[in-house]
């Protein structure tokens, strides 16, 4: 990835809230057919592990060798960003459009889980954690289900874990802008509807001073 110094993002907690506001990652393997790609959502267990799971019949966990190296991607908040955004524009006219964006890239080695305790474990730690976020004390249990419809269900996935050995994140968020220029883009990013952006953007601006 592309990483001036500048939108590095080395802070961990900000990394953790990339991934938290958007789980659903890409991983991304080279095969001897091809390179693969498959999105699914992932969590990191206690250990900082990567947790997920695939369907019995997602060819992955049969192109990819137990062991090998993967890249997952997790892509957070991104928008267009015009000139006509920045109040300087008007004075001097040299500004090009850009993309603003946070992503996280992780760097790790993928092993498959066919055992039904960990198929278990890995559905139960992604349904805990979302199920809670959206329902709380509503939250949908694996116990709700009948015993063998669950069973059913487990036989048709496949476990995964990613150890991660190596995490590089961005956040391109206007910092390389002054003062003046990056409230105009928050402001008018905020009127045009892409407050999520616009939020990140002065969270970013406001954590730095």
């Amino acid at each position: 990835m592309y990483l001036p110094e500048q939108f590095r993002e080395i802070d961990p907690a900000e990394i953790a809230d990339i991934i938290a506001a958007a789980p659903l990652g890409c991983v991304v393997a080279q095969t001897s057919a091809a390179l693969v790609a498959n999105h699914m959502p992932l969590l990191a267990d206690k250990d900082g592990t990567l947790v997920g799971h695939i369907a019995l019949a997602n060819d992955m966990h049969r192109l990819v060798a137990e062991g090998q190296d993967v890249l997952v991607i997790f892509q957070g908040v991104d928008g267009y960003v015009s000139p006509n955004f920045y109040p300087s524009k008007a004075e001097h006219h040299r500004h090009v459009p850009t993309w603003n964006y946070q992503v996280v890239h992780m760097h790790g080695t993928i092993s498959f889980q066919h055992d039904e305790r960990s198929k278990r474990a890995a559905v139960g730690l992604l349904t805990r954690q979302h199920e809670r976020r959206l329902n709380g004390d509503k939250a949908w249990r694996m116990a709700d289900a009948p015993d063998d419809y669950m069973t059913d269900m487990l036989g048709k996935i496949v476990g995964f874990r990613i150890a991660v050995t190596r995490t590089i994140a961005k956040s391109k968020l206007s910092q390389n802008r002054d003062q003046r220029d990056f409230d105009g883009a928050v402001e008018r990013l905020e009127k045009a509807g892409d407050t999520a952006l616009a939020d990140r953007m002065a969270a970013r601006r406001n954590g730095a001073e």
